[in-house]
Formats: C-alpha cells, sequence, structure tokens
C-alpha cells in the first residue's frame, strides 16, 4: 500500500533544477532594446509575429462585420440579435487589441492597413440584409477563427508561452460565441 505522506514521484535529482545562470545574465545584458523579448526568442518570433498580425486582420473584419450587422438587422427578433452583434464587436475589438499589443511586445509592428485586412483575414466580411443570414455569416466566422486559434496555439506550442495563453483565452470567448450564435440561428 501507498504512504501517502511521502511523494511517489522520487526520480527527479533536485540538482537538475537549476537555472542556467550563464544564459540568465546573456538574455539580461544583450539586446536591451529588445524589452521582453529575450534571446530564447530564437527564429520563431517573426513567424509568430506574422500568425499574430493575420489574426488582428480577422479580428478587425469580424468587428466590421458585427458592427454592420448591429446597425442593420431588421425583424421581430433584431434587437435581442442586434444587442448580441454588439456585444460580439466589442469583444472582437478587445481581442483585437490584446492581439496588437503582444505583436508590439515582441518587437513587430501590429499591421491595421485597411487596404490589406481582407487579404490577410481568415474570415470573411459580410453584408446580409436578413436576420438569419447575418446570424449564419457569424457563425461561420466564429468557427473559423476557432480552428484559427486552435492551429495558432498548437504552431505556437511551447514557443511562446505569453502569446499561447493568450490565444488560448481569446479562443475560449470565440467558442462562446459560436454557441451563442448555434442557439440564434436555431430559434
Amino acid at each position: 500500500m501507498n504512504d501517502l505522506s511521502q511523494p511517489t514521484h522520487t526520480s527527479v535529482d533536485p540538482e537538475s533544477m537549476t537555472l542556467d545562470e550563464s544564459a540568465l545574465n546573456a538574455a539580461a545584458t544583450r539586446d536591451l532594446d529588445e524589452g521582453a523579448v529575450t534571446p530564447s526568442y530564437g527564429p520563431h518570433r517573426d513567424a509568430i509575429v506574422k500568425l499574430l498580425n493575420d489574426a488582428l486582420a480577422t479580428e478587425l473584419v469580424c468587428v466590421l462585420r458585427y458592427k454592420r450587422h448591429y446597425f442593420t438587422a431588421d425583424g421581430v427578433q433584431s434587437p435581442a440579435i442586434a444587442d448580441e452583434f454588439l456585444v460580439h464587436a466589442n469583444e472582437e475589438a478587445a481581442h483585437a487589441d490584446l492581439i496588437a499589443e503582444r505583436i508590439v511586445q515582441l518587437g513587430g509592428s501590429p499591421d491595421f492597413s485597411p487596404s490589406t485586412l481582407l487579404a490577410r483575414s481568415h474570415a470573411e466580411y459580410d453584408e446580409s440584409s436578413d436576420l438569419k443570414s447575418m446570424v449564419r455569416a457569424n457563425l461561420v466566422a466564429e468557427r473559423i477563427a476557432v480552428e484559427a486559434y486552435r492551429q495558432m496555439i498548437h504552431l505556437v506550442g511551447d514557443k511562446d508561452p505569453t502569446t499561447r495563453r493568450m490565444l488560448e483565452g481569446i479562443l475560449a470567448q470565440e467558442e462562446e460565441h459560436a454557441d451563442e450564435l448555434k442557439d440564434w440561428l436555431h430559434r
């Protein structure tokens, strides 16, 4: 029988759990203009910034689509659904802000260029005029966002834990959006 007062995993050598002091000192003193970006980010930083700029474009297109739908929704159920579109638009704008802030932290430049937003966005803009089509277009876009964030989380992995956690938080909200829209679609 196992003694619960004793740890069951004793094979870890406590001496192997030490930090590399020379790497700490090198990271602390080299390239101070890089801020929090230390040499351990390696070659992945530029690729992560590119992924984030594409996610930024997607979020901005989603804000625009939700805002259009908020202002043009018409019908018996439109006030409640329009209010939900506005909530989603504001949450997508908050995602865009988080992403832009992270891009800057990584030493990149957030790309807000209107001329390339649609080309870089994973989701489409939509000009539907009937409520059910609006809900469906937003559900499709949310499902695209869910899949894109899942793939980004996998790609980033342990290369950048801070970005991965941010993406996981955004993914959770995108999944909530998709569930809410699914419910509206079936009413």
